[in-house]
């Protein structure tokens, strides 16, 4: 079983930026893939970020260019940095690994972006 807590969520105004942390605990051999997903209210959650094991990334279109992904494969942990945050930002964040073939949840943190 992993764990993954994320912090770094917040207040932030349009063109600032925030840097979300995740850490995964547990029984942790070798983490495969390591994301960030958002949920806006009453939409579907969506990939904002990944980025493999061996560092390879991969971004959604919205988000080219003003996020950046990165991990720490010897602490188990995930960063997404977000500059120029917009206001349609504003959502829950999750971080998302994966282990051993498992997919495993955060319980999200929540990130609002004031116009």
């Amino acid at each position: 079983q992993v764990r993954l807590v994320e912090s770094g969520g917040g207040l932030a105004q349009a063109g600032g930026s925030l840097r979300l942390s995740c850490a995964a605990s547990g029984r942790i051999i070798s983490i495969n893939a390591m994301g960030w997903y958002r949920q806006a209210p009453g939409k579907q959650r969506d990939l904002v970020a990944v980025i493999s094991r061996g560092g390879t990334t991969n971004y959604a279109d919205s988000v080219k260019g003003r996020f950046t992904i990165s991990r720490d494969n010897a602490k188990n942990m995930v960063f997404l940095l977000m500059n120029s945050l917009k206001p349609e930002e504003t959502a829950d964040y999750y971080c998302n690994v994966v282990h051993l073939g498992y997919s495993y949840w955060g319980q999200g943190t929540q990130v609002t972006v004031s116009s």
